[in-house]
């Protein structure tokens, strides 16, 4: 077998020195792997929410459009990059092959069924066939090949849980994780997005955190929305508002929080325009986490700027230390949660 980079650069075709995320074009021939990669049988592609809803918007919803779209994004990329959000995905899939270097030195064996924990931006990948688009999971099953590098993650798909409801959630596992990490007891929290994948999972986490003396607010866009998170009741304040309109949330906050703002804000939504939203709802020394591939960090820089805010920002990296055994064990402990994600998304 060739010898490969740890990081992937050996799959790079153009232009050369740079990574496989940013890369315009991947190297995706499965015929031979290099040492270090690890070959999946690609079952299912969970596209990231604001590339799929990007997608859908561009094929008018029509399935054989969102899968030409598809298709075109990959063979032009040798990866699945949105080339508007720039953002990608994870997928499903069963160990075909093990690089010769990595035997012994990983806990994978042939036939394992996994889930990738790193983008499908910077991840070689064949489709052979699209088999179905499920739209309100942003979900593709497929017939096709990947290729997960040295330096990867991965989570095993566990045996006492659905793997489709594994797989909707190991997506977002760095948004209730970074939460975990963030939220202290006491703390007032704003979830926008709150009623989506990650949301739900953060409202959870958030309730979990900040304790007796903390306060929750859930900011959603529909009156289902509203009534899915009254119904779970891990939010001490659900509002429906378009986060999308900065000044009258700002008021609604304000009210909310007697003028004390909030002490930490994630944004998990996939529609744009929702940054000073963010920024105004959060206290000067408080944190406003970006979890949105759909957030623009020129608009939050340049906008926190413009209005005086010393907020600290974080963007929304989709990987922290023990995120998949962090989210994973929210449904164990949450019945409300495990039955609501398998009713929606698995």
């Amino acid at each position: 077998m060739k010898k490969g980079h740890k990081y992937g650069t050996h799959r790079v075709i153009s232009p050369k020195g740079v990574l496989p995320q940013p890369a315009d074009k991947l190297d995706n021939n499965m015929d031979e792997i290099y040492d270090n990669e690890i070959l999946i049988d690609v079952q299912t592609l969970n596209i990231d929410s604001a590339s799929f809803t990007q997608i859908s918007n561009q094929a008018g919803g029509d399935k054989a459009k969102i899968a030409e779209i598809m298709l075109d994004i990959v063979e032009k990329q040798g990866k699945h990059r949105n080339p508007v959000t720039g953002s990608g995905g994870m997928l499903l899939g069963t160990v075909e092959k093990i690089g010769d270097a990595l035997v012994g030195k990983t806990d994978l064996k042939v036939g394992d069924k996994i889930a990738t924990l790193v983008s499908l931006s910077l991840t070689p990948l064949r489709i052979d066939k699209i088999k179905e688009i499920r739209p309100d999971v942003d979900q593709v099953d497929i017939d096709g090949k990947a290729i997960l590098f040295e330096s990867g993650i991965y989570a095993k798909i566990p045996s006492d849980l659905p793997e489709k409801l594994v797989m909707s959630a190991l997506d977002v596992a760095g948004a209730p994780a970074q939460v975990a990490k963030l939220v202290r007891p006491g703390n007032t929290v704003l979830i926008i997005g709150a009623a989506g994948k990650s949301g739900m999972l953060c409202c959870y986490e958030a309730r979990k955190r900040v304790g007796v003396t903390g306060k929750v607010i859930g900011l959603c866009y529909s009156p289902e929305e509203k009534e899915r998170l009254d119904k779970l009741g891990f939010c001490h304040e659900v509002v429906c508002m378009d986060a999308r309109q900065p000044i009258p949330v700002l008021e609604k906050i304000t009210e909310l929080t007697n003028g004390e703002m909030c002490d930490i804000t994630i944004n998990n939504v996939n529609v744009p325009d929702t940054e000073m939203t963010s920024i105004l709802c959060t206290k000067n020394t408080g944190i406003v986490y970006f979890f949105s591939m759909a957030t623009s960090f020129t608009k939050a820089a340049l906008g926190a700027e413009g209005v005086g805010s010393d907020v600290t920002m974080i963007i929304g990296n989709g990987y922290t230390k023990g995120h998949a055994e962090i989210t994973l064990q929210e449904f164990r402990e949450c019945e409300a949660l495990r039955k609501i994600f398998t009713e929606l998304y698995a």
